[in-house]
């Protein structure tokens, strides 16, 4: 469908996208002050304008359809990007001060975070960022961070997911070590090498034997718990590891160790506290990372 052929009402787009976060009419409303009946009729009339159905109601609740999966992708890029453009615009954006504080991993913080945050110092000076590089996940529920940057949903119905997509993953090593030993033909092949392993090197093995890898616990010659020491040792030649491709393709000295061999992919949530209604400041950054992490993922497929 081509979205951008047809005119409708923001406030109808406000509806929908209230309604596809909060999970609800009832949460849609609370967040628009206004009444449940009103965020129905809204969401019915962009169903009408656009002439697709949008949202599935049942006894377990509402879920989106294609089309309102495919919506949902633009209408949020949408409402993040004219929040700080009239933030800008009228100079709010230079008032807002104080610090919000991200966690992620600590490969995540060093490599991608500072590019992703780097607009923010023009949109919004007064707002100082604390990054705590942590694969944690009670740093948001102890009310250590404002924002996490995770690869799994949490529980806890008082925070607040998003599901920006999914980082893909591959298997990559130091083309200096690869000239040394040989590099691969088969996939069967990869499993004659050295590998260095990321926090839990046993979890990877399940994995690589479904994809024709036999790898064996002994193959995990060099690991750590941290991301930065893991990439480190295979640029240093130690042996092959499994790293985002975003990382792995733009690295001098190293390369992907067969060519055409299946990436892993593994999602990436944005997460904060229900503050993010009400706090200026966090809803900055959160829109930001937001739009800075989905330049660099691919689309997820749901709503969730």
């Amino acid at each position: 469908m081509n979205w951008q052929a047809i005119s409708f009402d923001w406030n109808q787009v406000r509806a929908f996208l209230a309604t596809a976060e909060e999970g609800s009419f009832s949460g849609a409303a609370r967040v628009l002050r206004t009444t449940q009946p009103t965020v129905g009729r809204q969401i019915g009339a962009l169903e009408d304008a656009l002439g697709v159905t949008l949202v599935e109601r049942s006894v377990r609740g509402l879920t989106l359809t294609e089309a309102g999966r495919d919506l949902l992708l633009h209408v949020r890029a949408m409402g993040e990007a004219a929040t700080l453009l009239s933030m800008v615009a009228d100079g709010k954006s230079q008032e807002v001060t104080g610090e919000v504080t991200v966690t992620g991993t600590d490969l995540l913080s060093a490599v991608v975070l500072p590019g992703v945050l780097k607009p923010l110092r023009e949109a919004a000076p007064g707002i100082r960022v604390r990054i705590l590089a942590s694969s944690e996940l009670e740093n948001l529920a102890g009310r250590d961070a404002d924002i996490a940057i995770r690869h799994i949903r949490p529980e806890q119905p008082d925070l607040i997911a998003r599901h920006l997509g999914d980082f893909r993953a591959n298997l990559y090593a130091a083309s200096d070590y690869l000239d040394r030993v040989g590099r691969p033909r088969r996939i069967r092949d990869i499993a004659d090498h050295d590998f260095v392993g990321n926090a839990d090197p046993d979890r990877l093995i399940a994995p690589l034997h479904n994809m024709g890898v036999p790898v064996r616990p002994e193959s995990f010659v060099m690991s750590s718990a941290n991301g930065i020491v893991a990439w480190e040792l295979l640029k240093a030649g130690f042996g092959v590891s499994m790293q985002p491709e975003t990382l792995g393709e733009s690295e001098p000295g190293v390369e992907k160790v067969l060519p055409g061999f299946p990436s892993l992919e593994f999602p990436i949530w944005l997460v904060t506290h229900r503050e993010l209604q009400t706090s200026r400041r966090i809803r900055i950054v959160f829109d930001l990372l937001a739009r800075g992490l989905a330049e660099r993922v691919s689309r997820p497929q749901s709503a969730a």
